[in-house]
């Protein structure tokens, strides 16, 4: 199977499983510091703050595992919008996926807030920072954005958007699902208040990371069980955490951090150089995915964007976006179609919920898949 479905869920590494494997059938138990069983839960959940703190560029004390990165981000939407209420105003893009808009636009209505609406150009699929600012007030107090689309590989220049939101007092969410797979991240460079993730997008386990500053996370009161602990980040995460999901996380940071680099350096000068070479590796390999698709009639391929990660979303005339899926991976090409969540976007461009065929390219992609993709598609079209 060629597999273009990453954008939706990464394959993994036999490392990554092996770490889940070795922790299950560990001697583990509830975190503590009195048995063996209860210090190596200790460690697995610390080992698994400091990688993702690798990741990320950021500092262990704000990490904070959840179910999902939808979970992660409804629960802060709920918690940040106890300080909110009528006249109080929050920006979401139509660029995001929904899991970045439907949280702040649910808490608002609840705290009786304003949600404002940032467009984009829906030829290019471009979301400039002239865009949400024109949405921002004194009044603002969140600002949510995608640090990539998932749907057309945009990548807004999200530092700007993250100061202009900051120049007008507000806070900035930044959905980094989509990114996080295919470039260097530092969230001391994007100035994110807030910046959430999906391991399974970059060869984990299937669960969220929300990161912030701890001094943040402190201002923050989320529902909680009495009995639980009140520190930060341990207050935001509801219930015993997965040991075996996070070892798999180490393993999955610790596989990108070998993919380049000097092994001397830190992990996070390793995951840097790692990730720039990924992007690399992608560019030359979408290149080709970009132009053969350009070169095929009766293609469509939905947004130019000046700035993208790897992922290209098209239609065939004729054939509907679930005929092309389906015809495709009957010859062992996974390019799935839809909307991808991201129905606001894919409204904002015309195609609404069935909306197109998506091929993302993930570092383990090969030219010879491209072609295999290309050839699929030019069948379909005679």
């Amino acid at each position: 199977m060629a597999h273009f479905d990453g954008p939706g869920g990464s394959q993994v590494p036999l490392r990554v499983g092996q770490a889940v494997a070795d922790t299950l059938c560990s001697g583990i138990a509830n975190r503590g510091a009195v048995t063996a069983a209860e210090r190596r839960a200790e460690g697995v959940v610390a080992g698994a703050r400091a990688a993702v703190a690798d990741l990320l560029d950021c500092r262990p004390e704000g990490v904070v595992f959840a179910r999902s990165m939808t979970q992660a981000t409804y629960d802060m939407a709920r918690a940040l919008a106890k300080q909110w209420g009528p006249g109080d105003e929050v920006v979401v893009t139509r660029l995001d996926h929904d899991a970045n808009i439907r949280p702040w636009v649910t808490a608002a209505e609840a705290a009786g807030a304003t949600v404002r609406w940032a467009g984009f150009d829906p030829v290019t699929g471009d979301l400039s920072v002239d865009d949400v600012a024109a949405e921002l007030s004194p009044r603002t107090r969140l600002v949510a954005v995608t640090a990539a689309s998932n749907l057309l590989g945009s990548r807004p220049d999200t530092a700007a958007v993250v100061e202009a939101a900051h120049a007008a007092g507000a806070l900035a969410y930044v959905d980094g699902v989509h990114l996080t797979a295919h470039a260097a991240v530092s969230m001391a460079d994007l100035g994110a208040d807030f910046y959430a993730c999906s391991p399974y997008k970059f060869f984990g386990p299937h669960h969220g990371v929300l990161a912030a500053a701890p001094e943040l996370l402190e201002t923050v009161r989320p529902d909680k069980l009495l009995p639980s602990g009140d520190s930060v980040p341990e207050r935001f995460e509801l219930g015993t955490l997965p040991y075996e999901t996070l070892a798999g996380t180490t393993a999955a940071v610790d596989f990108i951090a070998g993919l380049g680099g000097s092994p001397a350096a830190s992990r996070r000068a390793r995951i840097a150089d790692s990730m720039r070479q990924v992007e690399a590796y992608e560019e030359e390999i979408f290149t080709r995915l970009l132009d053969g698709l350009a070169a095929i009639d009766g293609v469509t391929l939905h947004g130019s964007p000046k700035r993208r990660t790897p992922t290209a979303l098209f239609s065939v005339a004729g054939r509907s976006p679930q005929e092309v899926y389906e015809r495709l991976a009957a010859q062992g090409v996974n390019a799935p179609a839809g909307s991808f969540y991201a129905i606001e976007a894919a409204r904002h461009i015309g195609l609404g919920a069935p909306g197109a065929v998506r091929a993302g390219v993930s570092p383990y992609n090969t030219t010879d898949d491209v072609d295999r993709l290309l050839a699929g598609v030019g069948e379909l079209t005679r």
